[in-house]
């Protein structure tokens, strides 16, 4: 059974497992978030050398957005999927992906277009920083080592890197293959449909009874939609 679990949510989540001797942090949120994160952190009783891994589901700026200022900070080792590695050492967030992706909705195009524009009001002088992650991480990698009960899943679709991290008790952080802003669905951006239906299709064959997605509450699997639908 996974340990507590402490979903800090900037408009893109960040998870904090409590697991033996510390902490691992699922994700980072935007750079302009720095300030917030590191209070957060602070109330959940993470001080600098508690965190003991960072994960991140995939490579964009809103889920990498602080890793290389915690790892500074907090001295935790950094893990992403081998495949969206190049993003992150980059800071290209076109990195492995198509030049037209499958799924590119209008709801996307306004949160990237308003979330852009958020930044440039709030910003805190503070841009991303691209870094060399420490872990490169493997479909069916075993987490044990770092305290966590939980394995690697590769849930490709969004990118060709993303991954979910399935924890005890069915609960599996899905990262942006899915979201639930306002119902569960696609993410709005997927730069392989193919890919991501295969990844879903995955889901029911993992004893998953928990998403914990990047955006949006976490929801049961029962509420996705009934299988051969399309989804929205």
């Amino acid at each position: 059974m996974v340990g507590s679990i402490r979903r800090i949510d900037f408009g893109v989540n960040c998870y904090l497992i409590d697991v033996e001797g510390g902490y691992v942090l699922i994700d980072t949120s935007f750079p302009n978030k720095r300030d917030k994160l590191d209070a957060e952190l602070a109330a959940a009783g993470c001080g600098p050398d508690d965190l003991r891994l960072i994960v991140l589901t995939h490579g964009d700026v809103d889920h990498a957005g602080n890793c290389a200022h915690l790892r500074s900070t907090y001295h935790a080792p950094i893990a992403i999927h081998r495949q969206d590695a190049e993003i992150v050492r980059s800071g290209d967030m076109t990195a492995g992906r198509t030049d037209k992706p499958d799924r590119h909705t209008l709801a996307f195009r306004f949160l990237t277009w308003a979330s852009g524009l958020l930044y440039k009001i709030t910003r805190t002088g503070v841009d991303f920083e691209a870094f060399e992650p420490d872990v490169l991480l493997e479909d069916e990698q075993d987490l044990s080592a770092y305290g966590l009960d939980a394995r690697v899943v590769h849930l490709s679709g969004h990118s060709s890197g993303s991954i979910g991290i399935l924890a005890g008790g069915g609960v599996l952080f899905c990262g942006d293959l899915l979201v639930n802003v306002m119902r569960p669905s696609l993410h709005y951006y997927i730069d392989d449909l193919a890919q991501a239906h295969e990844s879903i299709r995955k889901l029911s064959g993992l004893g998953v009874e928990t998403l914990y997605p990047g955006h949006g509450k976490p929801f049961p699997l029962s509420e996705l939609p009934i299988p051969g639908r399309r989804f929205g």
